[in-house]
């Protein structure tokens, strides 16, 4: 039952980084695939569609990991404290950004916030990058800051490769070329997923040393995997209805 839940946590970790990641690259690369206003709009417009359906990714590995392996989130928050705030602290700001951007009209308020979200963005992506080092090199003991900034570059640069391929994906009339779009999605997806993937299984030994009794996780199988279901068709539904073959520049929602 321990293994199966790591598997789960190890899936939802790196779900969120093939579905979020090309949100926070298409934000970290705005102002190089968005040359003017409009540009932007429309890049905006293209992913909000998505953004909350991704981040219940996340909202689900946090819920896994403090019900599957409660005795660890101790741990994590003691040893990982200024990288969970600086990760909740971008997060904020950049859906902050996303909303607010489009409040009040003026070309200085849409300047200052598309500087928020790709700011805010960037800040993300090398934040998951130093948590992922942590996880690896274990709680205990310092940090590996030579790793952490590698892997802060790795996933900076997997999240802009998969929001490049997203943003010809879904707008192909503004962004062709090369191998994006289409099978190039997915490629990126399971690129950026990667690296998501491998603490769960690096740390595999201590973490199931922190698993919940067997009769915990019995329960919490029975009130989570049902709606597993419900969430991969849910997140199906977003991809068929906003895909493509609709025009991403006409179908900007009035909040983003």
């Amino acid at each position: 039952m321990e293994i199966f839940w790591l598997g789960a946590l190890a899936l939802l970790l790196a779900g969120y980084f093939a579905l979020e990641g090309f949100d926070i690259g298409v934000g970290m690369l705005l102002p190089v695939l968005g040359r003017d206003q409009a540009a932007r709009d429309r890049l905006v417009g293209a992913i909000a569609p998505f953004v909350l359906a991704n981040e219940v990714w996340l909202v689900a590995t946090a819920g896994v990991l403090f019900g599957a392996f409660p005795s660890l989130e101790g741990d994590v928050l003691f040893a990982m404290y200024p990288l969970i705030v600086a990760l909740l602290f971008t997060w904020i700001l950049r859906d902050a950004a996303l909303w607010f951007r489009r409040r009040v009209d003026g070309p200085r308020w849409r300047r200052l916030w598309d500087g928020v979200l790709c700011a805010s963005s960037w800040g993300l992506a090398l934040t998951w990058g130093f948590i992922l080092a942590r996880l690896i090199g274990g709680l205990a003991g310092p940090m590996n800051v030579l790793l952490g900034a590698v892997l802060a570059l790795v996933v900076a640069a997997l999240f802009a490769a998969h929001g490049r391929a997203f943003a010809a994906w879904r707008l192909p009339e503004e962004h062709r070329g090369g191998p994006w779009g289409g099978r190039g999605l997915v490629l990126t997806a399971l690129l950026a997923a990667l690296p998501a993937a491998l603490p769960p299984l690096v740390a595999a030994p201590s973490v199931l040393g922190h698993a919940a009794p067997d009769a915990t996780l019995a329960v919490l199988s029975l009130m989570v995997v049902p709606f597993l279901p419900v969430m991969v068709g849910a997140q199906v539904w977003v991809w068929r209805t906003f895909g493509p073959r609709r025009s991403a520049g006409s179908r900007v929602p009035s909040f983003f």
